[in-house]
């Protein structure tokens, strides 16, 4: 008897253990990009434990009624966004356990993290910054004034690879790493057979992320395979000149599509053959990810942390950076090789189980409690 009721006053404990509150900061969906898709994979996997309870502030929160048209005002929206969300993080932030933001670099880290972390201790409340920019090296060295101090003040660092921690740890600073989450269901896999000089690339129109090698790189394909096709996807203030250098380069049956939402990347995947990116900087992009969950073969560059979640000739084909013959060649390659393409295809599908939802959850567990268990 005295057994049972050990047992069920423990139990009885565990249910008056109160919740750990935690606010998720991050970028909403209204701006497009993979901090915000991951927020929400996030979101939705922690709502259901019952030893957290979530909430979300985002960085960009909508304003009420005829202000929401100063939003749409260059530089007013940045000033008058910001605003609201310090305003909203003065007003909110004292109700949480911990505070959960996300990272990119530069201005984004500037207004939306520093003044998040500064408010955060401000309440003594815990504060976690998952950083997730590719160009944090750059960012860690150059901005001395706000980085690295800001970021010290951080009661936890977590980073989505491998890459960014060894990053971080050259500046003293020390980072556990947990992986973006990737929703195989949402991607249906299949084998290309035969596959076709059908390509696609994603990426953002802007310098980081060297679409022009894509097309460099199309156009010496095109010379062996004329009927070749490419899909641009993706926008960005580099759309124009992109668009004029595929008429420089004489490029047939290449379009630009524009931004695609995340509902409709999946079947753009699987139109597609053969995906190339040419990123000159990167942490871990989301695009090359779901290109392995559905059989979409991939050359890629060896930008910053993509050879931590690609093996060349094992789940994807990697090229050095800049270098369009390269990647031509390698396209070349898989459209010759079917048993390559296959091979690395169903390697890749594989190696994405390290990125789903149970893999990654008892990480986040264990990351929210030990922040709790630092309190006091």
């Amino acid at each position: 008897m005295a057994a049972s009721a050990a047992v069920t006053s423990e139990a009885s404990d565990a249910q008056n253990v109160k919740p750990t509150r935690v606010c998720i900061l991050a970028p909403s969906l209204d701006i497009f990009g993979g901090q915000a898709r991951q927020a929400v994979r996030l979101i939705n996997g922690l709502r259901p434990e019952r030893t957290l309870q979530v909430s979300f502030l985002p960085h960009n929160p909508r304003l009420p009624g005829p202000l929401r048209l100063l939003q749409r005002i260059k530089y007013v929206r940045t000033a008058v966004t910001s605003i609201a969300y310090w305003i909203l993080l003065l007003a909110r932030v004292w109700k949480y356990d911990v505070i959960h933001i996300f990272s990119a670099s530069y201005y984004s880290y500037l207004f939306s993290v520093l003044p998040a972390v500064l408010i955060g201790k401000m309440y003594r409340v815990k504060v976690l910054v998952d950083y997730r920019s590719g160009e944090a090296e750059d960012h860690l060295s150059n901005w001395k004034l706000t980085a690295v101090p800001g970021l010290r003040r951080a009661d936890m660092i977590v980073v989505s690879s491998g890459y960014l921690q060894s990053v971080f740890a050259r500046f003293g600073l020390n980072a556990r790493t947990i992986y973006d989450v990737v929703e195989l269901d949402t991607f249906a896999y299949r084998d290309r057979l035969p596959i076709r000089p059908v390509f696609l690339t994603s990426r953002l129109h802007e310098p980081l992320y060297n679409v022009p090698c894509v097309l460099r790189a199309f156009a010496l394909i095109q010379e062996k395979y004329p009927d070749a096709i490419l899909t641009v996807a993706g926008d960005g203030w580099m759309r124009p000149q992109l668009e004029e250098l595929a008429r420089e380069l004489r490029l047939k049956n290449t379009t630009f599509v524009g931004r695609v939402d995340f509902e409709r990347m999946p079947a753009l995947y699987d139109s597609h053959d053969i995906y190339l990116t040419a990123t000159d900087l990167d942490n871990m992009p989301g695009s090359v990810i779901e290109c392995l969950s559905c059989g979409l073969p991939v050359v890629t560059t060896d930008a910053g942390g993509v050879p931590y979640i690609v093996t060349h000739e094992k789940t994807a084909l990697i090229v050095p950076r800049g270098d369009h013959r390269a990647m031509a060649a390698s396209a070349i390659r898989l459209l010759e090789d079917n048993d390559l393409a296959i091979r690395i295809t169903r390697a890749g599908r594989e190696s994405c189980r390290q990125f789903t939802w149970p893999e990654v959850r008892d990480k986040w567990l264990r990351a929210y409690s030990d922040l709790k268990g630092e309190t006091g």
